[in-house]
């Protein structure tokens, strides 16, 4: 075992703030990796504060890390020490049930194996994330980053990047098609960046008048003020598919009619029972329907990374350093923050 530096919470209430954590030896298919630079997502905030229930502390977060290869095991054959790689949501599965047969391992019917927050299933010692100096991930969860890519910029991509791509490439959206995106955070600017390179029309609905040039900066060929009862009334029947990125309780019946006959409302922001009902009516008279969608496994994740190098797409950032990071935390509840914060490990390194 290794001893490395990283940043943890140790109860709800208590922050994120330095922790000493241990990394297991090499086994013979592991990859070590020193972290360069970590995204921080929401689900970082609401695991460190138990909003979601079931958090055992301590727990080190972060599950966008890009960091260089420092020694290999035996039989990995894909990675040499020097390489820049990354690391997502996921770091194993059970390899053998229908879902990681056809690469999803987050569908794993063993249950998820996230970066962080559960056990590493060989030894049963707690997964730590990238809020740290160095990880130990086995080698078939670990990502090649492109060349073409910023290091840094390509962190948010292993999360923010793959939850948003992964539901449009599922559905196919192509040339054509008319997509809206409600929010426009981390997750929601990159959902306008992937429809654009697919060749969707692509509109954003905002509730802020304050943010309809931010949001045609951000690609969009359009903007809906979803306050706007005209707007959203000239809106209706025109989307073949929603991407709805807003992570806390809202109102779906409104966008709902929104979208054309067969069309599709793609959930990946809010994981809490709808309020207000939803009115089954608007689903029934026009054969629309709900899909949720999960990050994605790990061979689409790759994809999107490729994707990413491929039409020059990268996640807006802004970095900060890691004994910042409850400041992070108070902006992002805030939403102050376009559109995701990078932790540079370097100032944890040098601490």
């Amino acid at each position: 075992m290794t001893t490395v530096k990283a940043y943890g919470a140790t109860a709800p209430d208590s922050g994120v703030h330095p922790l000493d954590i241990e990394r297991r030896d090499l086994r013979d298919t592991d990859v070590a990796i020193s972290i360069d630079y970590c995204g921080v997502c929401h689900s970082d905030l609401h695991t460190v504060e138990n909003d979601w229930g079931g958090t055992s502390y301590p727990i080190v977060p972060g599950h966008e890390i890009v960091g260089t290869v420092t020694a290999v095991g035996p039989d990995v054959t894909k990675f040499s020490v020097g390489d820049k790689v990354g690391v997502g949501c996921l770091v194993d599965s059970c390899g053998h049930c229908g879902a990681c047969e056809h690469d999803e391992e987050q569908f794993c019917e063993e249950g998820i194996h996230g970066t962080y927050g559960g056990v590493d299933r060989i030894d049963g010692t707690p997964n730590h994330g990238g809020y740290s100096e160095a990880i130990v991930v086995k080698e078939s969860f670990v990502l090649s980053i492109p060349e073409a890519l910023d290091p840094a910029a390509a962190a948010p991509i292993l999360c923010a990047g793959i939850t948003t791509y992964s539901p449009l490439k599922h559905v196919g959206v192509k040339k054509g098609d008319k997509v809206g995106v409600l929010g426009m955070g981390g997750l929601g600017h990159m959902g306008v960046k992937f429809a654009k390179a697919m060749g969707a029309e692509v509109t954003i609905f905002t509730r802020s008048v304050s943010k309809v040039e931010e949001a045609l900066s951000q690609g969009a060929d359009h903007v809906i003020i979803s306050t706007d009862e005209a707007q959203m009334t000239a809106a209706a029947e025109q989307f073949d598919y929603l991407l709805d990125t807003i992570p806390v309780e809202h109102d779906f019946n409104p966008y709902l009619n929104c979208l054309k006959y067969d069309g599709v409302h793609i959930v990946v922001g809010q994981l809490t029972p709808l309020e207000p009902a939803l009115n089954t009516a608007a689903l029934v008279l026009k054969r629309r329907s709900i899909m949720g969608s999960l990050i994605g496994g790990l061979a689409e994740t790759q994809e999107v990374l490729d994707f990413c190098a491929e039409h020059n797409i990268a996640c807006d950032i802004e970095m900060l350093d890691m004994q910042d990071i409850n400041t992070a935390y108070e902006r992002m509840k805030k939403g102050d923050v376009k559109y995701r914060f990078v932790i540079d490990m370097a100032s944890l390194k040098n601490a």
